[in-house]
């Protein structure tokens, strides 16, 4: 999949607001299992944007 350059600069930084966003909302839900959602896409969402941040801070570092 081929993304436009400003979206690709940007996506770490979607990942890592949008899992604080999620931790954030599972403190204040309290309906059915929505905490526990919550919780869990902000925890995969922090992970895949330091995933991806970390992968492309190494491959530029490899390319110099």
């Amino acid at each position: 999949m081929w993304l436009s350059k400003p979206i690709y600069e940007f996506l770490p930084f979607y990942y890592i607001g949008a899992g604080l966003f999620a931790l954030g909302a599972s403190v204040y839900a309290d309906y059915w299992y929505w905490p526990v959602i919550c919780l869990v896409l902000g925890m995969i969402c922090l992970t895949a944007g330091l995933g991806v941040g970390l992968t492309r801070l190494k491959n530029r570092r490899d390319k110099r």
